[in-house]
């Protein structure tokens, strides 16, 4: 009875879905289409990226190094040894992520 109930629950899953099912042809040039609205947001994308996702990171990655830097030092009193692993990677990482968007637009072609 189970099985029963299964299969006609996907049939008539199958079926609502071919009923809203909608086949779309193209006509005309498609990817020049494509092409404009990439040329079109291009400017848009570098615009968002530079202003709002680059300064996200690098307040994100700013906060963990000074946050693992502590945490070291901290470490450092207790123990007398200053782990340099994790502080040196996010500062790594910081320098990485504020130096991307002078080089990254060239890499891109944008």
């Amino acid at each position: 009875m189970k099985i029963k109930r299964i299969v006609i629950l996907a049939l008539v899953v199958m079926a609502v879905v071919a009923m809203f099912a909608v086949p779309v042809f193209a006509d005309g040039d498609v990817a020049s289409a494509v092409e404009s609205t990439w040329t079109t947001a291009r400017g848009q994308i570098k615009t968002v990226v530079n202003n709002v996702v680059f300064p996200v990171l690098d307040l994100i990655l700013a906060v963990f190094f000074f946050v693992k830097l502590g945490s070291a030092y901290f470490d450092y009193r207790k123990s007398g040894q200053f782990e340099w692993t994790a502080p040196a990677i996010l500062f790594a990482c910081l320098v990485f992520v504020l130096t991307a968007p002078t080089y990254l637009w060239g890499i891109l072609g944008m």
